[in-house]
């Protein structure tokens, strides 16, 4: 009777924590701590990619915080995915910054996670990030920010495994590798601010990625700007800009777009839960 009932419970109870393994908790109060004890920061990879937006992480990835998202991605420990959205939620809000934790009035803020391969995605029998997201979305709304998540990012084609590629070598394998699907534009061109989310940034590439096919739609749907790839391969985009039906300029690189965005009111970040210890570290001589 008694192992039956420990069977039974552990149904509905976790079995351990995610963090260190404590009997019958979620997270412990030590890896809860781990998670979400620090303000969320600004992160920067090295070497950073071309176009990456600017992006707030949650955490150090380590130790119980990897634990934590290997269990929730790879072993389906789904109990999870309510304080690694909360996380993600943090670092969401420290991009926003004030005005967009309050909306503005320019709606929704639009939580757009990172596509998984579908072959992991079947794997897993879940999608560890659009989880999350949805977690995310609920902890911003509860909190009075108005959220949604948009899945409109898919693969355009296959990738390589990521795994032991270094950043270079990652950005040519996800150079015009995602797009917005079709009917996406529509829902993007609310006018809110667009968060590509992410469970772990490590080089950054996947979220740079993201960044020029949302927007690629983005600035294509406002007439202003027009992005062209000149080679999927190697991840080189040339901006025009027109005035008349002319070309007035020209950046041969996306880290012209980046500065421009940032300057006018770039309405295109990222947060992500956890980011490797150096990233954190963005003050650099």
């Amino acid at each position: 009777m008694r192992r039956w009932w420990r069977d039974l419970t552990d149904l509905v109870l976790p079995a351990e924590c995610g963090g260190c393994g404590m009997p019958r908790a979620v997270l412990c109060p030590e890896c809860r701590a781990a998670l979400t004890g620090a303000a969320p920061c600004r992160v920067r990879p090295v070497p950073e990619p071309a176009g990456l937006s600017v992006v707030h992480a949650a955490a150090p990835y380590g130790d119980e915080v990897r634990a934590m998202l290997l269990a929730h991605k790879e072993r389906g420990a789904l109990a999870l995915a309510a304080p690694l959205g909360a996380a993600l939620a943090g670092a969401v809000r420290a991009g926003l910054g004030p005005a967009g934790r309050l909306g503005a009035g320019h709606g929704p803020v639009s939580l757009v996670p990172v596509p998984s391969a579908r072959w992991a995605v079947r794997a897993r029998g879940h999608d560890p990030v659009r989880r999350i997201a949805l977690a995310a979305a609920g902890e911003l709304r509860r909190t009075g920010t108005p959220a949604r998540v948009l899945g409109v990012l898919r693969q355009r084609r296959a990738v390589a495994d990521q795994s032991g590629l270094n950043s270079r070598q990652r950005a040519v394998n996800l150079a015009g590798a995602l797009e917005v699907a079709a009917g996406g534009e529509r829902l993007l061109a609310g006018g809110g601010r667009v968060v590509l989310v992410d469970d772990l940034m490590t080089t950054g590439a996947s979220l740079a990625e993201a960044a020029r096919a949302v927007r690629a739609v983005r600035t294509a749907r406002s007439g202003t700007r027009t992005l062209r790839w000149t080679g999927e391969r190697t991840g080189r985009v040339e901006v025009y800009r027109r005035i008349g039906g002319r070309e007035a300029g020209e950046r041969s690189v996306i880290e012209g777009v980046e500065q421009a965005g940032e300057r006018s009111g770039e309405t295109v970040c990222s947060a992500v839960i956890a980011a490797p210890p150096g990233a954190f570290e963005i003050n650099r001589n």
